[in-house]
């Protein structure tokens, strides 16, 4: 039996338009996504099947492209339909935030941070450039392999940030064994950078670092002071 063949309230599609997007299971959101099944076997079918062989939706939607496209049902077209997905909700992300004080919305903050960095083998530090009502003037990733005094170049952030004519700045970055305690080299290295940008009338806001579901705050934890209003 097809998925036209089954009761109208029991479609994936039909089910979003009537009750939202929250109202469907992982296997109905994918089903959408691959919009048809395969032989024998429907959209929620092959999707159900997706999720088991990927242990779940985030390994699936984290997969490579060559660990993507062996699997029966996708193929290069749907990974980059896949792939210019995840980008527009980065995107959309980081409008919301170019138009808002992050300050004051620290979940897209850090679901924006998240979606950047969460997928990486190793460690990224990155740079959100703020202006002086904590809008969002850029994002870059700076340094790549284990943060640490050797690793993050304080005169490089210091270049960043002139370059963006930047009033603040929140730092962040991922610790691929998933745990987001701060470390003791991620504490040092945030003090040196907060003396070297004090040093230019540029704050640091915030420190977050990305784990595997959750992420911890430089500020919320007491290790920075709170930015005056």
């Amino acid at each position: 039996m097809s998925i036209t063949d089954w009761p109208a309230h029991e479609r994936p599609r039909e089910k979003l338009l009537n009750h939202g997007v929250a109202a469907l299971s992982d296997a109905e959101l994918l089903a959408i996504f691959l919009r048809t099944g395969v032989r024998g076997k429907t959209a929620v079918d092959l999707a159900r099947e997706l999720l088991t062989e990927f242990n779940g939706l985030r390994s699936l939607l984290e997969a490579e492209q060559q660990q993507f496209c062996k699997s029966h049902g996708l193929g290069p077209a749907k990974f980059a339909q896949l792939q210019a997905v995840l980008e527009m909700s980065r995107r959309h992300l980081q409008e919301e935030l170019r138009r808002t004080d992050v300050m004051a919305n620290a979940v897209t903050t850090r679901s924006f941070l998240t979606a950047k960095l969460r997928a990486y083998q190793q460690e990224v530090f990155a740079c959100l450039f703020l202006d002086g009502r904590h809008r969002v003037i850029a994002f870059e990733e700076l340094f790549f392999g284990s943060i640490g005094v050797a690793h993050v170049h304080p005169r490089e952030v210091i270049k960043r940030a002139l370059a963006h004519n930047a009033a603040g700045v929140i730092f962040a970055h991922n610790h691929p064994s998933g745990n987001a305690e701060p470390s003791e080299p991620d504490k040092m290295i945030t003090q040196e950078l907060q003396a070297a940008l004090a040093l230019i009338d540029v704050r640091v806001l915030d420190h977050i670092i990305i784990g595997d579901g959750h992420s911890a705050s430089f500020l919320q934890l007491g290790l920075l002071e709170r930015p005056s209003q």
